[in-house]
């Protein structure tokens, strides 16, 4: 309590002004034993102060002088305050001129200096503020150009082969089905970008509210892997499941879990199909309490500098290949979402003979640690 009276801004003007008000005294004093020394070895000055001791007097003499020397010397050390003050103007200024890059000299934490420090924490925080609307509205124009862009191929071509039907230009009925079997496959491909896109914006704007529950995350993996058993057929692949001995249960939202792994399985199917086999994994870290989930494929590897770039919004690190396969650029952003909204993270990374997509699930107070009995799939 005392500490803070003696660094208000208040206290420090009341100190002023008495160390002032001593100064001006001890002057005082000063200036006339030195008047009086010199009187009495030069005549004129004493022959002044005689009249003035006569018509004026001693002590209004003395009064007068201390009253200047006063404001002198509270002027004098007064000086910091008053430079403090004409650095806040001018800052105050410079931000209003849309420079937020502004810094005061240190002072103690009084009122004063308090309030510089709110100026110049103000100035940072509207600097952010303004650079994140700037990042806001280009992602908003990304966003918008990328979608006009994704939906308006599919749907050009829908309206493509729906022009030649309705135009009678096809030669036979052979030919007909063909293009209402494109037009088909073209309308559910826009389909899935829509739906992509609604799930992108549910997850990137609170529009999914997590459901969690205790999960065993290596019966969900086992559980995803099986459910994908047809589509590895299909593209000549198979998978393989790697578990620890000991089993965990986890607090998650199992149906949005579920959607960030078929994501990424899709994603390795999609590109690592050279390499016949999608790898799930499934590691434990009981010391630091999370829970490692990771889908590899033994495809091309990303290069390097895109690693960090592939969980943005409508990136595709190859172009050509994406549009081939119809990819979004949306699944790797919509599982970042995902792995987020549970506190978690995620990451690509190439290692020697695979790339492998890693999710990191935190095991804190909301979620169990339970060994139970079983064997490595």
């Amino acid at each position: 309590m005392r500490t803070k009276a003696a660094l208000s801004l208040r206290w420090q003007l009341i100190l002023t002004f008495a160390a002032s008000g001593l100064l001006a005294a001890a002057s005082t004093l000063a200036l006339l034993a030195i008047a009086v020394a010199v009187g009495n070895t030069f005549r004129p000055v004493e022959a002044l102060l005689t009249f003035l001791a006569r018509t004026v007097g001693t002590w209004p003499v003395m009064l007068a002088t201390g009253v200047v020397l006063l404001f002198i010397w509270y002027v004098v050390l007064s000086q910091p305050l008053v430079r403090y003050i004409e650095a806040m103007s001018r800052a105050m200024q410079e931000v209003a001129h849309g420079n937020y890059d502004v810094a005061l000299p240190y002072r103690q934490p009084d009122e004063l200096g308090v309030l510089g420090q709110n100026l110049t924490a103000m100035a940072r925080q509207v600097k952010s503020a303004i650079e994140g609307e700037r990042r806001a509205n280009q992602a908003r124009y990304e966003l918008i150009t990328a979608v006009s862009h994704d939906l308006r191929t599919p749907l050009t071509s829908v309206l493509g082969y729906l022009q030649l039907i309705d135009e009678d230009r096809y030669r036979d009925e052979v030919e007909l089905r063909y293009y209402v079997d494109m037009a088909y496959e073209k309308a559910k491909q826009l389909k899935r970008l829509i739906d992509q896109l609604f799930e992108f914006t549910r997850t990137s704007h609170g529009g999914i509210v997590l459901r969690p529950v205790a999960i065993n995350p290596a019966e969900l993996l086992e559980q995803v892997a099986e459910e994908f058993v047809p589509a590895l057929r299909a593209a000549g692949m198979e998978y393989r499941l790697k578990l620890p001995p000991d089993r965990v249960t986890i607090t998650a939202d199992p149906d949005l879990l579920v959607r960030a792994l078929e994501n990424l399985i899709s994603n390795a199917i999609r590109y690592g199909q050279e390499g016949k086999v999608v790898e799930l994994e499934l590691e434990v870290r009981e010391a630091e309490r999370a829970v490692l989930m990771r889908v590899a494929n033994r495809g091309n590897p990303i290069p390097v500098h895109l690693l960090d770039r592939i969980f943005d919004s409508f990136y595709r690190g190859e172009t050509s290949r994406s549009r081939q396969t119809g990819g979004a650029g949306l699944g790797l952003a919509i599982v970042k979402n995902i792995v987020t909204l549970h506190g978690g993270s995620v990451r690509a990374i190439n290692e020697t003979e695979r790339t492998v997509f890693e999710i990191r699930l935190p095991m804190g107070a909301h979620a169990g640690y339970q060994a139970l009995p079983g064997s490595a799939g």
